[in-house]
């Protein structure tokens, strides 16, 4: 419990910090930041499907944010290629593909349940929600504050970006 509090306090320091900063790049950095410890205290809340799209609407953002501040695209003959560069990215995405490949190995055959807490949800499911359909047993009734974070960390980054590329209607 004491990590969640310090990821916590961590978050806490990094949003005063990117408000304060006058660097608006170094702003972006820090928010994406405070958004990677949120996914941090999501999966030690045992939430992993929200730390994924906390992930994934963090990178969006972070793509958009720097695109908007880095402003126009700069012309292809004034751009320079790095060969360090290039094999850097060339050994992440190899990384990539073998980390891929060894978590799909472990994936179990189509039709096998390994999961004892899913054959709870089947047993107990009618039983305990009500609900006659499985999926909205464990969506609504199991699962319902992960779906909940889930439906706000996405609302969440909408609102963040729709508020970044919206143009200004106040008259001076």
């Amino acid at each position: 419990m004491i990590e969640l509090h310090a990821i916590l306090i961590l978050m806490i320091i990094g949003a005063v910090a990117a408000v304060g900063m006058e660097d608006l790049l170094s702003s972006v950095i820090v928010f994406t930041a405070v958004g990677v410890c949120l996914a941090l205290e999501f999966l030690f809340l045992r939430a992993p499907e929200v730390a994924i799209i906390q992930l994934a609407c963090g990178v969006i953002s972070l793509i958009i944010l720097i695109k908007i501040i880095q402003g126009a695209q700069m012309p292809l003959s004034k751009r320079k290629f790095n060969v360090i560069y290039i094999i850097f990215a060339l050994f992440f995405v190899a990384a990539f593909l073998y980390f891929s490949y060894q978590a799909l190995l472990g994936i179990p055959r189509f039709g096998s349940s390994i999961m004892k807490i899913g054959q709870y949800y089947i047993d107990e499911g009618l039983h305990k929600t009500g609900a006659a359909n499985i999926v909205a047993a464990v969506m609504f009734d199991f699962r319902a504050y992960d779906a909940l974070a889930a439906i706000a960390v996405v609302f969440a980054s909408v609102i963040g970006t729709m508020a970044v590329l919206r143009t200004s209607t106040k008259k001076d």
